[in-house]
């Protein structure tokens, strides 16, 4: 199984789950190279070429949505043409196995709170280029399922969390304050955006496990959601870590951080994935959320 964005926050996660057996005991991780461009078509079929991946898991991205702001076309050139560029390789070598592409919950844009929880069905609405680039992508995939044959397959992850992911997301930046507090290295005070929205999350180990699922079950040419089916306020994630950190602290809100067109609530329905795979999530909260804490000591 070759996996692109394998030296990312997810793809290190999936690293372990393939050494676990959780993709199966003769499942081989292929690690796309550090520091390969996907914009680089020669890399990418000299790579292709010589590995003949089985099966592909392509979570290569820019993913951060505010550079998407500041850099639209890089965002586009890196999720669309990137999986372009992915795509002609493969077909180039003959590739005929499962291609799953890991795409975002965040197609759907601003979704009105009647209508949740989110699935499948639903049409996307994006608000940003980053999630503009990922219906791009998505659907060249589902182009080649529908053209070319190929068993293509499109995950739709909603919020994602555990140890190792970048500090610019909300939970890790919010554990690296907490973890300061609790050291004395702070005053007992949280920066903070807009804390009572709500979010789907869903532990990276989970995410993970979804992805072996869809690659040993699901369906081709099919669209998953996938996500806990829970909605958290990220308030109460902050304050689960605060008590795990035994600390008390009061949230100073920063405007900086916030976002007025933000979505107030989220959540997913993952039930197509759950009928399809017999996935679900397995991973408490709070054990998410001590990982994360272990892993922002160790990793200041």
């Amino acid at each position: 199984m070759l996996v692109t964005g394998a030296h990312g926050f997810v793809g290190g996660h999936v690293a372990a789950a393939v050494r676990a057996g959780v993709y199966g005991s003769d499942a081989q991780f292929l690690a796309a190279p550090e520091g390969l461009d996907i914009r680089d078509e020669a890399g990418l079929a000299a790579l292709i070429e010589e590995s003949k991946p089985d099966s592909v898991l392509h979570l290569a991205a820019q993913s951060f949505v505010p550079r998407s702001f500041e850099n639209p076309r890089e965002t586009f050139e890196i999720n669309a043409i990137g999986t372009l560029n992915l795509l002609v390789a493969l077909k180039r070598s003959g590739f005929a196995g499962r291609f799953v592409y890991a795409s975002s919950g965040d197609v759907y844009g601003r979704v009105p709170e009647s209508e949740l929880p989110v699935s499948e069905s639903r049409i996307p609405e994006p608000l940003s280029p980053y999630a503009a680039s990922k219906i791009a992508a998505e659907q060249l995939c589902l182009q080649w399922h529908r053209s070319e044959g190929w068993d293509a397959i499109v995950a739709r992850p909603f919020n994602h969390i555990g140890p190792g992911q970048d500090a610019r997301f909300v939970v890790p930046a919010l554990a690296r304050q907490v973890v300061a507090i609790a050291s004395g290295k702070r005053p007992p005070v949280v920066d903070a955006g807009d804390i009572d929205t709500t979010r789907d999350f869903t532990d990276v180990r989970d995410i993970a496990a979804a992805y072996a699922s869809i690659l040993r079950h699901g369906r081709p040419g099919r669209i998953y959601v996938v996500g806990s089916g829970q909605e958290r306020k990220v308030r109460d994630l902050l304050w689960t870590m605060c008590e795990l950190a035994g600390i008390k602290a009061e949230v100073r809100q920063d405007p900086a951080k916030l976002r007025p067109t933000e979505q107030r609530r989220m959540a997913a329905d993952a039930s197509l994935l759950r009928e399809d795979t017999g996935w679900s999530p397995s991973i408490t909260i709070e054990t998410t959320l001590s990982d994360i804490l272990k892993y922002t000591r160790t990793h200041p």
